[in-house]
C-alpha cells in the first residue's frame, strides 16, 4: 500500500539512484513493446538527442529546467515506444566563463593567472573543474534526466580535442580556415575577442557631439556628428550621401583632422543618412564595423600620402587606452593623448575641440552600447590578427539540407530566421586571446612562419624542419563555439568510425532556444555536412525564453530570478539569501530575489517536487512561445500529484488481495468478466486520450499532452469514474463478474495512465506502478522499460462501448443538472431531494432504470417520479438534459424570505462595488496615470463583478416566484 501522503522528496532520489545504477539510461529499447501502426518499425530505428551542453561553471536554471524536461520527455516516451533511444550527456568547457571563475578566486589570494604561468593556471582550472565543475550534472539528475551518464562527455576531454584538432587541420588545408587582420568584438578587460552572442547592447544615456572639420581649399568646414570623439584620431575620411544635393560639390574635396594636422578625403558612400544628423559621417574604420565596410569600398581614395595603410589605423591598445605611435607609420596621435584611457582622452578632446572653436554642439542622446555579457565592459570593434573560418563555402549544403526538408523548424517559421543568416554570413572569428580552452594547432618560426597540424611533431615532420628550429605554438584558443559545432558527431567517437557513431549519427532532434540558431545551431549544420556528409539532426525544436509570471526576463537585477532546485526542495528566505550570496550573487541582489518571493510566500518556497516542476514545465511548452512562469501553476499541479496518488491508494484499497480479472496463474481458467457502461466509458475515453497522448508527443506539442492527460486524470477518472464505480463495489447485490470487470477496469485504467503520464512525470509514476502493475497483468521490472499504451482502433467503433459512453454522457447530465439546482438554491449537496420527470423519451425511462445506482448515488435523490403528460409539474427548479426535464420542486427546501435577504445583502455589496470601480474607470486621472496592467486589472474586475450580479439577480428572480 502507497504511504498516506504524497511526499516527493522520499520516493524521487531514491528511484533516480535505482534507474542509473540499474543501467537503464544506457541505450535501449522497452522490451515487448507495441507500437501503434502509426509507429510500425519503431524499435528498427535508433533515437538520440545530444543535450546542449551546460556550461560546466553552471548552475541550473528555469531554461535548463525547461529544455531538459522537454528532451527527458521525448526520449523517455521513444525508448517505450520501442526504439533504440540514447540521450547523450556531457559539458562545456566554457572557456572565457570557467577561466574568469578561476581568476577571481585567484584574485581573492592576491594573484594572478601571470603569476602562476600558463601550465599552472591550465592545472589550476582542471583542478577546479574535478572539485565544482560536476554541479550541474548532479542537478540535472535531480530532474530525472535519463541520460547516459557513463558515456558523459566533456569539450576538453581527449576524445573531443582530437575531434577538434583534426577539423582545424582538415579546414586549414583546404584553406578554409586562415590567418587575417580584421575587426573583431573586442573585451579591453578581458583582453580577447568575443563572440555576438558575448554581447549584450542596451540603450543607455549619452550624448552627440558635433565636430566641425575645416576644408583644406578655405571655403568653410563639414560638421560631423559623432557620439565617440575619442576615435576621430583613426578617422580616414569624411562620408556624405551622394545623393544629397547639399554635399555634392564637395565630394573628391579634403577637410583637415581636427588636432591632427592630418587632411582626409571627402567621399560618397550610401552609408551616410541625409535625415540622420548633419548628413556627414566620420569613418573610422578601425573602430566601427560599417566603417570598416565603407573604407573596403573606398581604400583607394583613402590611400593619400599622409594617410599610411589606407587610414586603416588602430587608435587603442588592447586595454582601450591610446595607443603609441609606430615608428614605421609616422606621428599619427598627438603625443598629449597617448597612454589616457579611452574615457579621460575623450574628455581632454572635447576640451581641445572646444578651446580650437571647432566643437560646435552637445546635446543629450539615447544610444545602444555594447557590454561584455562577462566583464560588463563596454565592447570596443578592434583591429587584430585573428584565426577565421571562410563560413560561405560551408554554408550552402547546410542552407540546402532546410530548403529540402532534411531538416525541419518547430515550428516552422524560425527556418526564415535561419535562412536569413546563412544567407549573409560573414567569415567567423574562431581564435580567442584566452589560456583555458582548445589551443590553436598551429606553430611559429622565427620568422613568422606558419605551420598548421595536428601536433608539433606531425608539423616538424610534414615540413621537413630541423629539430634545432625553435617553434612556439599559437598561444590563443579556440572560440568555445568551434568545439560544441563538432558536439553531435565528436561526442559519438568521431574521427574513430564508432559503433555508436554508425547507430545514433544523425540524431533525431535538437530542443535549443532561439537566440543560438546562429551561434549554435547553424555551425553544427555546416559541421555535420562537412565531416559526417549528413545532417547532423532531423529536426530542431525551437523553444522560448522562461519568464516570470509578468512575462520579464528572468535577471538577478530584478530579483525575479527563480532556482529549479529550490522549487524542487523548498527553502526559507533567509537561507535563501545565504545560498544565493555563496554563489556569485552580490549580496543585495539576493536579498532582492527573497523579498520578491516573500510576498507570494511569506515563509519561503514549498517543496514542491520533481514531477509538479516537470508538468508544469510540460503544460506552458507551447511552441515558439516564451513560457511565462507562475508559482501558482506548479502549486496546482502540485495538488494534481496529490490527486493521482490519492485515487492510486483508493483502487489499491480496492484491489489489492482481490480478484481483478487478470490472468490467472497456468492452469488455472480466468473467472468471467462482466463491464458496466461506466467501465467501458472509461476505457473508451482513456483510448482517446491515448491517441491525443501519442499525437502531441510525436509533433512536440507537450503542452496539449499534458492538458489531455490532465482533463482525462481529474475530470474524467478521478471525478466521475472513481466515483461510479463504487455503486458497484460497494453494492452486496452487484455480481462477482461485475465486481471482478470494475476492478479490473480500476488497475488496467491506473496501470495504463502511469505508463501515458510516466515521460513527463517519472517519480510518482514509478512508484504507484510498482504497486500497481502486477495487480494489472503487466510485467516488468520497471515503467521506464514498460510498454506505451498504444491506441485500440477497435475500442472506439464497439456497438457496446458507444452505447455505454452515450449512457455515461447523459448520466453526467442528469447529475450536473442536479447539482447546478443544488448550488444556485444554496441547498446543502448532500441533502437527499425527490426529483420530477417531465418530457422522457423512451431511451430517457430506460436510462432512468438502468443508471439509477448512479444517480441515487452521485446525486443524492430522495426519489425520481416520472410526470404523465398530462400531468401539471408544481413551481420547480428547472434543469436540462436534452429535451428531458429535471424539476425539482422548492416547498419546503428552502427558507424564502431568508434566501431573499441574503441575496438582497450580496446584490447590495455587488453594486456598491460596481459604482466604486465605475468611478475610478471613469475618472481620466487613473485611467491615464496608472500604469496600463492597474488599469486593466480594474476593467476585469469590473467584468466580473458586473456578471456575478447578474447571475444573483437571475437567482433572485427565481426563488421570487416559488
Amino acid at each position: 500500500m502507497l504511504d498516506k501522503n504524497y511526499n516527493p522528496q522520499q520516493i524521487e532520489q531514491s528511484w533516480y539512484q535505482r534507474w542509473e545504477s540499474a543501467g537503464y539510461f544506457a541505450p535501449q529499447s522497452s522490451p515487448g513493446s507495441a507500437p501503434d501502426p502509426a509507429r510500425d518499425g519503431a524499435s528498427e530505428q535508433p533515437y538520440c538527442i545530444m543535450i546542449p551542453p551546460p556550461n560546466v561553471t553552471g548552475s541550473l536554471h528555469m531554461g535548463h529546467g525547461f529544455n531538459n524536461t522537454v528532451m527527458d520527455t521525448l526520449i523517455r516516451y521513444r525508448r517505450m515506444t520501442g526504439e533504440q533511444t540514447l540521450w547523450q550527456p556531457g559539458t562545456d568547457h566554457a572557456g572565457i566563463a570557467t577561466q574568469m571563475v578561476v581568476e577571481r578566486q585567484l584574485g581573492a589570494e592576491g594573484k594572478t593567472r601571470h603569476d602562476l604561468g600558463r601550465e599552472a593556471f591550465i592545472e589550476r582550472v582542471w583542478d577546479w573543474k574535478a572539485e565544482s565543475g560536476g554541479q550541474i550534472t548532479q542537478q540535472l539528475r535531480r530532474l530525472g534526466s535519463s541520460l547516459d551518464w557513463v558515456h558523459e562527455r566533456f569539450t576538453m576531454d581527449e576524445g573531443l580535442s582530437t575531434a577538434v584538432r583534426e577539423v582545424f587541420v582538415r579546414l586549414f588545408e583546404e584553406g578554409l580556415i586562415y590567418r587575417g587582420k580584421r575587426l573583431v568584438n573586442w573585451d579591453p578587460i578581458l583582453h580577447t575577442a568575443v563572440s555576438d552572442l558575448e554581447v549584450l547592447s542596451e540603450e543607455e544615456s549619452g550624448h552627440m557631439w558635433d565636430i566641425r572639420y575645416p576644408l583644406t581649399n578655405g571655403t568653410g568646414h563639414l560638421t560631423v556628428s559623432t557620439t565617440r570623439p575619442e576615435t576621430l584620431l583613426g578617422d580616414c575620411a569624411v562620408a556624405v550621401n551622394p545623393e544629397d544635393e547639399r554635399y555634392k560639390h564637395l565630394i573628391g574635396e579634403f577637410v583637415e583632422l581636427p588636432l591632427t594636422g592630418r587632411r582626409i578625403p571627402v567621399i560618397a558612400d550610401p552609408h551616410a543618412d541625409p535625415e540622420l544628423g548633419t548628413g556627414c559621417v566620420k569613418i573610422t574604420p578601425a573602430h566601427d564595423f560599417n566603417d570598416h565596410e565603407v573604407w573596403l569600398r573606398h581604400r583607394d581614395e583613402t590611400a593619400i600620402a599622409d594617410q599610411p595603410h589606407g587610414g586603416l589605423i588602430n587608435v587603442l591598445t588592447a586595454s582601450a587606452a591610446i595607443r603609441e605611435n609606430n615608428p614605421e607609420e609616422g606621428t599619427l596621435i598627438p603625443p598629449n593623448y597617448v597612454g589616457l584611457d579611452r574615457y579621460e582622452a575623450r574628455k581632454r578632446i572635447l576640451a581641445d575641440l572646444d578651446a580650437a572653436g571647432l566643437l560646435a554642439a552637445t546635446r543629450d542622446h539615447r544610444l545602444m552600447v555594447p557590454r561584455g555579457d562577462r566583464s560588463s565592459a563596454v565592447i570596443e570593434p578592434f583591429l587584430t590578427d585573428q584565426w577565421y573560418v571562410r563560413v560561405a563555402p560551408l554554408a550552402e549544403p547546410a542552407i540546402r539540407a532546410v530548403e529540402d526538408g532534411r531538416i525541419r523548424f518547430y515550428p516552422d517559421n524560425w527556418k526564415n530566421t535561419y535562412f536569413e543568416w546563412m544567407r549573409n554570413i560573414q567569415d567567423w572569428c574562431i581564435s580567442r586571446q584566452i589560456w583555458w580552452g582548445h589551443r590553436i594547432p598551429a606553430w611559429y618560426d622565427a620568422d613568422g612562419n606558419i605551420y598548421v597540424g595536428r601536433n608539433e611533431a606531425e608539423v616538424r615532420e610534414r615540413h621537413s624542419l630541423a629539430a634545432e628550429l625553435e617553434l612556439i605554438q599559437d598561444p590563443d584558443v579556440l572560440d568555445t563555439w568551434f568545439s560544441s559545432a563538432l558536439w553531435p558527431f565528436s561526442t559519438l567517437g568521431w574521427p574513430e568510425q564508432t559503433e555508436r557513431l554508425q547507430t545514433f549519427y544523425p540524431t533525431a532532434v535538437l530542443i535549443t532556444g532561439f537566440d543560438i540558431i546562429f551561434f549554435w545551431v547553424a555551425r553544427m549544420i555546416m559541421m555535420g555536412m562537412k565531416f559526417m556528409d549528413a545532417v547532423p539532426f532531423r529536426d530542431v525544436y525551437i523553444h522560448g525564453l522562461v519568464r516570470d509570471a509578468q512575462g520579464n526576463k528572468m535577471s538577478k537585477s530584478k530579483g525575479n530570478v527563480l532556482d529549479p532546485i529550490d522549487l524542487i526542495d523548498g527553502i526559507e528566505l533567509e537561507p535563501l539569501v545565504e545560498k544565493r550570496t555563496c554563489g556569485l550573487m552580490q549580496t543585495h541582489i539576493a536579498e532582492k530575489i527573497a523579498k520578491q518571493t516573500r510576498k507570494d510566500y511569506p515563509e519561503g518556497i514549498p517543496s514542491f517536487g520533481t514531477d509538479p516542476l516537470r508538468f508544469t514545465f510540460a503544460a506552458l511548452a507551447s511552441t515558439g512561445r516564451d513560457i511565462k512562469f507562475d508559482l501558482g501553476r506548479i502549486e496546482g499541479y502540485r495538488n494534481f500529484c496529490n490527486k493521482l496518488w490519492n485515487a492510486a491508494r483508493f483502487i489499491l484499497m480496492n484491489t489489492e488481495g482481490q480478484d481483478c480479472g487478470t490472468p490467472a496463474q497456468p492452469g488455472k481458467p480466468n473467472e468471467p468478466v462482466e463491464l458496466t457502461a461506466a467501465d467501458r466509458w472509461i476505457r473508451t475515453r482513456l483510448n482517446a486520450t491515448t491517441v491525443q497522448v501519442r499525437g502531441a508527443l510525436e509533433n512536440y506539442r507537450l503542452d496539449l499532452a499534458a492538458q489531455a492527460l490532465y482533463e482525462f486524470t481529474w475530470s474524467h477518472f478521478c471525478d466521475w469514474y472513481l466515483e461510479l464505480c463504487k455503486p458497484v463495489l460497494n453494492n452486496p447485490e452487484a455480481s462477482d463478474a461485475t465486481k471482478r470487470g470494475s476492478r479490473q477496469t480500476l488497475v488496467r485504467t491506473l496501470e495504463a495512465l502511469l505508463r501515458l503520464m510516466h515521460p513527463i512525470m517519472p517519480f510518482i509514476t514509478e512508484e504507484i506502478w510498482q504497486k500497481v502493475h502486477e495487480l494489472a497483468g503487466q510485467p516488468g521490472e520497471t515503467i521506464m522499460l514498460a510498454p506505451y499504451p498504444a491506441a485500440d482502433s477497435k475500442l472506439a467503433d464497439s456497438e457496446a462501448d458507444i452505447g455505454a459512453s452515450a449512457e455515461i454522457e447523459w448520466v453526467q447530465a442528469f447529475i450536473l443538472g442536479v447539482r447546478r439546482i443544488k448550488g444556485e438554491m444554496n441547498i446543502p449537496p448532500g441533502k437527499p431531494l425527490p426529483v420530477l420527470i417531465a418530457n422522457a423519451s423512451a431511451t430517457d425511462r430506460a436510462r432512468l432504470e438502468s443508471a439509477r445506482a448512479y444517480l441515487d448515488f452521485l446525486s443524492r435523490v430522495e426519489s425520481i417520479t416520472l410526470l404523465d403528460d398530462e400531468q401539471l409539474a408544481p413551481e420547480a427548479a428547472m434543469a436540462l438534459v436534452g429535451e428531458m426535464k429535471i424539476l425539482i420542486p422548492m416547498a419546503g427546501l428552502i427558507d424564502k424570505d431568508a434566501e431573499l435577504a441574503r441575496l438582497d445583502k450580496d446584490i447590495a455589496r455587488l453594486e456598491a462595488d460596481l459604482k466604486r470601480i465605475g468611478g475610478k474607470l471613469e475618472n481620466p486621472n487613473f485611467r491615464d496615470k496608472a500604469p496600463a496592467p492597474v488599469v486593466e486589472k480594474e476593467r476585469q474586475r469590473f467584468a466580473e463583478q458586473q456578471a456575478a450580479l447578474e447571475q444573483l439577480s437571475a437567482q433572485r428572480e427565481r426563488i421570487s416566484r416559488l
